[in-house]
């Protein structure tokens, strides 16, 4: 079952390097994504209402490779995993392994860019 998760402006919703067991859908508002480099911290780029965050380390289960914070006021509606494995259990085996091929794929070009 999915949760709505409300936000208020600077609060943070995922941490670079924690543990991924859900993804979110943007519902109103606007986050931003960013990421350590010594003690400065990064934009990588910001989600906006419709969008989803936290997707890549949802889907190959590899630790949050950025962190994600509310700029404005933000209501998402939180996927949990299990959520989403019993829905794609019920899908051809075809679809897990283009996801799979995506994500690792998404996960190595993002190792090669130099932050």
């Amino acid at each position: 079952m999915a949760t709505i998760i409300r936000l208020a402006a600077e609060e943070s919703l995922i941490k670079e390097g924690e543990h991924s067991s859900s993804m979110y859908w943007v519902q109103t508002g606007q986050l931003v994504v960013s990421k350590k480099r010594g003690i400065e911290e990064v934009v990588l780029g910001h989600v906006y209402s419709g969008e989803l965050v936290g997707e890549l380390s949802f889907l190959d289960k590899e630790s949050r490779s950025a962190s994600v914070r509310a700029m404005t006021d933000c209501e998402l509606i939180e996927i949990p995993q299990e959520t989403f494995d019993n829905i794609f259990k019920t899908q051809p085996k075809w679809l897990e392994i283009l996801v799979k091929t995506l994500s690792e794929r998404l996960r190595k070009a993002n190792a090669r860019i130099k932050v």
